[in-house]
């Protein structure tokens, strides 16, 4: 499979945007949120990766819907990849998965609450791919180093740290943007996920919640303070998406959103 993030590309300057809906529902739909993403890029000319997940496996409830499976999620992402000539990514959450993903994406998503699991992040690395691991919630940001090491002992040579928020009591996050320097002196590309920042975990209903109304506000500052990329996930009806609903970005905010942060990044480039 023909492979589409390079070294180069990632350093090139631009902002990477890694965007799409948080599971993957259908091809159609991927296809309508891909091909958005895409005229958004055009006139903004940051680089894209397309993202989605086939298996939301850490949902709360278990009757909660979780995606289409390994399986046919691939193949779409495959179909999203080849249509829109895209590189496109997805979180794995066992060993086993890897090398299945390896045929199609460009880079493997470590999910936060797997920072720290040695076969995952092995398993990953003897891929070959870019990977990104998302920092745990729990973890100190220091302290990813480790995940660094882990990955790079087993022939990963381009890793992405992402910030996604540290607990803040049992339901709350809170994004500390000392962080984002923290991991970037360990010498990884960072990104900043906007939209999981803004989550309210769990909830007696069993679904999460989220506080959607920050999201340009965190995600400025984190351009402002020198990431690498933004991490977003955005939905064409967030009220009736199977997961993350009021933690998605809504289609009709993502041009003003992505106007924001393109502008701030090229004023940071004069100082930083």
């Amino acid at each position: 499979m023909t492979q589409m993030l390079s070294q180069e590309s990632i350093n090139g300057g631009s902002l990477v945007i890694i965007a799409g809906p948080c599971q993957i529902e259908s091809y159609d739909h991927c296809a309508k949120i891909a091909e958005f993403l895409v005229k958004q890029q055009q006139e903004r000319h940051f680089h894209l990766i397309f993202k989605s997940s086939f298996d939301k496996a850490n949902r709360t409830k278990g009757t909660s819907k979780r995606g289409p499976g390994i399986q046919e999620g691939l193949a779409i992402l495959d179909k999203i990849k080849t249509q829109f000539q895209l590189p496109v990514t997805t979180d794995i959450h066992l060993p086993e998965q890897a090398a299945e993903a390896k045929e199609c994406v460009d880079l493997l998503q470590i999910p936060a609450f797997l920072c720290r699991q040695t076969d995952l992040l092995l398993a990953a690395a003897a891929t070959g791919l870019p990977i990104n691991v998302k920092k745990g919630q729990f973890m100190h940001p220091s302290d990813m180093k480790f995940a660094l090491e882990k990955i790079r002992s087993h022939g990963c040579d381009t890793a992405f740290l992402t910030e996604r928020g540290s607990c803040f009591g049992y339901r709350d996050l809170i994004v500390d943007m000392r962080s984002l320097q923290l991991m970037k002196d360990l010498g990884a590309h960072v990104i900043f996920d906007a939209t999981h920042s803004v989550q309210s975990m769990g909830g007696e209903s069993g679904v999460s919640g989220g506080h959607r109304q920050f999201i340009p506000l965190l995600a400025r500052a984190a351009v402002a303070a020198g990431v690498d990329g933004v991490f977003f996930e955005c939905h064409d009806d967030p009220g009736n998406a199977p997961s993350d609903g009021k933690s998605m970005l809504p289609l009709e905010q993502v041009g003003s959103f992505l106007e924001q942060i393109c502008a701030l990044h090229e004023l940071r480039k004069t100082f930083v």
